[in-house]
């Protein structure tokens, strides 16, 4: 059980931990505040909640293990509402179907004390909402207690049978409402085992309360907020939690943790991939003729991209472990492991080992110190003959032994084999493969992977409106979500979605025509063509008029001046690379114009110039800019070079030319 505001990570791979209703009691029973809530009523708030909604003043679990591995997790909350908006701080347990809620029970102490039990009618269910296309039998029980006001204190407390096949417990530390007082037991039986790891705190030591029943207690957890914070990571990767493995991961080393849960993962897909006759029959179809490695590989994984619909079905350990390939290939549809385990089917009947990869669409989810399988996402390693080196396969990793593996998505439909989608780059993944497994650092790409490239002519009236035309180019990742657009949209959303887009760049901008060209082959890139027109673009200062060079376009990320603590998210890495050509009204010639910006960080670079091209006859106003972006993500050290950078293309994307009349 966790408040509604931090429930456990839902994945496309699978719910890793949740739970399921049973002969369950939800309020069924009239009882008392148990005497651990009355204590916890009794807390005094601290000094460093005031500012918060609500304040978590305890909360324990319990994991009881049976000589199975299976556990029985008891949770303890009490939750105090300090503000109106801190109400929706409300108690919930995940449930499936292979888990059983022994109980759950929560009550209420008003801030004039009386108390109030939720009865059944207070509990409702909640479906899955995480993922739009699918279906699951993961659901929330969600309580909303009696006379939750402010000064309240909710109490909740519950017991789950968890399930049989995860041995281990993700602790989350840290919430977005502060915590005065945590902690977790682990009860298990004699000789089995246990082994920790900490992600984004320095971590306690347990106290062995009795012979093999561990404690950890931590107090005053600061609460994690990043809504005032621009360009953050995700909060997952940021906030403190602790795991603990019970199972074959329990042992010494980090590098042992990770190949045990290497090991059971490939365990448990071990006969999904087999090839059916179809699946065997089609693949020979697709590679026949092809005269390489990167041609019979390529059209493996675009039929996979193009002819299986992304679908999820949920039930249980269906979560975790795919479909058959050969219902996959059948039924033309599946989720992100079922996906990866058809490449992986169909990629051994052409001859080429593949691996399964659990990953984290999020980066930073997945962290290499904290074994774990956390995570939501799966994904595939490759293996590539060792005479294989092909340009066009950038995404390529070495792992301990030497071996050189392709990451690829084919859950991502528009980005082609060779390349990643930007939310995977510079993420971690466990290469699925026996013996061999292991934690891998998923590669970070070149900019000349991603990118856009704008080519603009327009020409400008003397009463200050500007006309023109846009050619764009738009490849890897950048492309793929243009592909995605496309997709999942009519003529009519399109032309708003980008009439909007421009208008952001230019205020009062009419979207007179566009024209998508989208090429068959994904590793070609999408051009977008289109023509605005914008009144009063040019703006008189007296008898001169400033007009602004950069048209369509921007750099900037967000940013302010706050003292930085959390790591700089740069989205992605690129190549954005403009030029607009102006025509000038008669009469009017250049007076002034903006010196160039020349910005040259280890993480980005940034070149823009305006100029007036002596082919022009001095009626022709030319800005170009190059921007290079090399690194995903920076230390908040680099708080000060990333602001510096900022500025300059905040400023040169704001800077005018100024005209004067011949």
């Amino acid at each position: 059980m966790r408040t509604v505001r931090s429930l456990l990570i839902v994945s496309l791979w699978g719910p890793l931990l949740s739970a399921s209703c049973g002969a369950s009691i939800f309020g069924k029973e009239k009882l008392p505040v148990p005497q651990w809530g009355l204590d916890a009523y009794k807390t005094h708030t601290p000094y460093y909640a005031k500012d918060s909604p609500a304040v978590i003043l305890y909360d324990e679990y319990v994991e009881t293990v049976d000589t199975q591995g299976r556990a029985v997790e008891r949770e303890r909350e009490a939750i105090r509402i300090l503000k109106p908006q801190g109400r929706h701080h409300e108690c919930g347990v995940s449930y499936d179907v292979d888990e059983k809620i022994n109980y759950f029970r929560v009550w209420t102490i008003g801030a004039d004390e009386k108390q109030y039990q939720a009865q059944e009618a207070d509990f409702t269910d909640e479906g899955d909402t995480g993922i739009p296309v699918m279906l699951s039998t993961y659901k929330y029980r969600v309580a909303h207690p009696p006379a939750v006001d402010v000064g309240a204190v909710v109490v909740c407390e519950s017991e789950e049978l968890l399930k049989p096949y995860m041995q281990e417990k993700v602790w989350h530390i840290q919430s977005e409402i502060p915590m005065v007082f945590e902690a977790l037991e682990v009860d298990l039986p004699a000789g089995r085992s246990h082994a920790e790891a900490w992600h984004q705190y320095a971590g306690v030591k347990p106290v062995e309360v009795s012979p093999n029943h561990w404690r950890w207690e931590i107090r005053d957890m600061p609460d994690l907020t990043l809504r005032d914070i621009p360009s953050h990571p995700e909060w997952g990767a940021l906030a403190a939690r602790m795991s603990v493995q019970w199972g074959d991961a329990a042992v010494e080393g980090r590098d042992n943790q990770w190949r045990a849960i290497g090991e059971w993962v490939t365990k448990l897909e071990a006969d999904r991939p087999q090839p059916s006759p179809e699946i065997t029959a089609r693949v020979q179809e697709l590679i026949a003729g092809a005269p390489d490695f990167y041609t019979r590989l390529s059209r493996i994984t675009e039929s996979i991209q193009r002819e299986i619909r992304y679908f999820v079905v949920s039930r249980g350990i269906g979560g975790l472990q795919a479909n058959h390939a050969a219902d996959i290939f059948r039924n033309r549809y599946g989720d992100c492991k079922d996906k990866t385990t058809l490449l992986v089917s169909m990629l051994q009947v052409a001859g080429i080992r593949a691996d399964y990869m659990p990953v984290d669409d999020h980066r930073g989810i997945v962290d290499p110190a904290e074994p774990s399988l956390l995570g939501n996402h799966m994904i595939a390693a490759i293996e590539l003959p060792a005479d294989v080196h092909d340009s066009r396969l950038k995404a390529v990793v070495t792992g301990k032994g030497g071996k050189r593996y392709l990451i690829f998505d084919p859950t991502n439909e528009h980005t082609p084999v060779g390349n990643l989608p930007s939310y995977e780059q510079g993420s971690f993944g466990i290469l699925a493969a026996g013996a061999e497994s292991q934690i891998i650092a998923l590669p970070v790409l070149a900019p000349e992977t991603n990118g856009t490239k704008r080519k603009g002519a327009f020409t400008l009236s003397a009463d200050g409106t500007l006309s023109g035309s846009v050619d764009t180019s738009h490849s890897g990742p950048e492309g793929g979500e243009l592909r995605m657009l496309l997709k999942y949209t009519d003529e009519k959303e399109r032309h708003e979605y980008w009439e909007k887009r421009v208008a952001g760049d230019v205020p009062g901008a009419v979207l007179d025509s566009f024209r998508f060209v989208q090429p068959v082959a994904l590793d070609q890139p999408l051009e977008f063509h289109y023509k605005l027109t914008a009144s009063q673009y040019a703006h008189a200062a007296g008898p001169l008029l400033l007009v602004r060079p950069r048209v369509v376009g921007s750099d900037v990320l967000p940013n302010d001046d706050k003292p930085r603590t959390v790591p700089i998210d740069l989205q992605a890495t690129g190549h954005w690379h403009d030029s607009y050509d102006i025509a000038l009204p008669d009469g009017w010639v250049v007076d002034e114009m903006p010196d160039p910006v020349n910005v040259d960080m280890n993480f980005a670079s940034y070149h823009s110039s305006v100029s007036v091209p002596a082919s022009g006859k001095g009626r022709l106003l030319h800005y170009e800019r190059d921007f290079k972006v090399v690194e995903v993500q920076l230390p908040a050290d680099k708080a000060s070079e990333f602001r510096h950078l900022e500025g300059a293309i905040l400023s040169d994307e704001k800077s005018t030319v100024v005209l004067k009349r011949q």
